[in-house]
């Protein structure tokens, strides 16, 4: 019998934090949660406007707000304080103000004695990730960002607009930053196991229609088709965030898209950046290095200039 309770706090109980805090709750995935915001009336009410769902749902989540000194017990820290990008300006344009955001938060969760796993969702989140690492002093394992989840999982959703298959039983990554310089690694995306090249191979009439560019395209511009309409995007992320909490919270060895502290995979290393890994109840157990084509290979090392310019924009002391 567990008798430690699974402890999760938020950082940041807007529209990504209490979409996310809603889906844990939802699939059970946590005993407690703990919701920090700067302000104090919007955690109460969100914490109260949950609290009161609880007898529709399958187990009781303790939900309550709380302080960054009180995370000392706390399992996973989910970080979604930040906001949305300046109009006409990609997630790097948050860069400055959001490096000074967590400056103030990761310092004051450190000195409360926590010695859990850091969830980043905030963007630029391959940048935040590496800023939240460096500020923790925290190893590489312990610290992770949603990265390409969400973009992998919209990749599967639009290809199977035209493959009459579940989104499940299609596996593939996208890979690098999560924003504009991201990219399909499609050498390896399987369909039923089977190479989604050898597939247009092989049926040119079912699927020469098919522009895998375009899917691209599709796929990293999804996030602002849905900013741009509502002004926000949350259920889809928040529903991330909830998965991987749950793989680290029940030991799943499940292999996620994270942002991931590179330390000379994929001849990388001084960055944070979306790559295939496995989560365990200790973070990061292993990044997985996929074989990528020489085209690949030239969009991730773009990928990740990308992300170091960024970072090395930043004076982290």
């Amino acid at each position: 019998m567990r008798s430690k309770a699974r402890k999760v706090a938020i950082v940041g109980v807007g529209n990504v934090g209490s979409s996310c805090a809603y889906s844990l709750i939802n699939q059970s995935i946590c005993d407690e949660i703990m919701l920090i915001d700067r302000t104090p009336d919007r955690a109460i009410a969100q914490a109260l406007d949950m609290t009161h769902g609880m007898d529709f749902v399958h187990s009781r989540t303790k939900i309550y707000t709380g302080t960054y000194e009180e995370c000392s017990d706390t399992d996973v820290v989910i970080l979604c304080a930040g906001g949305y990008p300046p109009k006409g300006q990609d997630r790097m344009g948050m860069l400055n103000s959001i490096a000074d955001i967590y400056k103030h938060i990761i310092p004051q969760i450190m000195n409360s004695g926590f010695s859990g796993i850091f969830l980043a969702a905030a963007n630029p989140v391959d940048v935040v990730t590496y800023v939240v690492w460096k500020l923790s002093g925290l190893p590489r394992s312990s610290v992770m960002g949603t990265g390409t989840s969400i973009d992998s999982a919209r990749l599967k959703t639009l290809l199977c607009e035209h493959f009459p298959v579940d989104p499940r039983s299609v596996h593939g990554y996208v890979l690098g930053e999560h924003g504009e310089s991201q990219f399909p690694a499609w050498s390896h995306v399987t369909i039923g196991g089977k190479p989604i090249h050898d597939i247009l191979t092989q049926h040119p009439v079912r699927f020469g229609h098919l522009k895998l560019d375009e899917i691209a395209l599709q796929t990293k511009n999804a996030g602002w088709e849905i900013y741009t309409r509502k002004g926000s995007t949350h259920y889809g992320i928040g529903n991330a965030l909830a998965y991987i909490t749950r793989s680290i919270l029940n030991d799943e060895h499940r292999i996620i898209a994270v942002s991931s502290v590179l330390e000379q995979e994929y001849n990388q290393t001084g960055i944070a950046a979306g790559v295939p890994a496995i989560i365990t109840h200790n973070g990061v157990k292993e990044i997985v290095e996929l074989n990528l084509s020489p085209e690949e290979e030239q969009q991730m090392t773009f990928s990740c200039s990308t992300i170091r310019s960024a970072i090395e924009q930043l004076s982290l002391g």
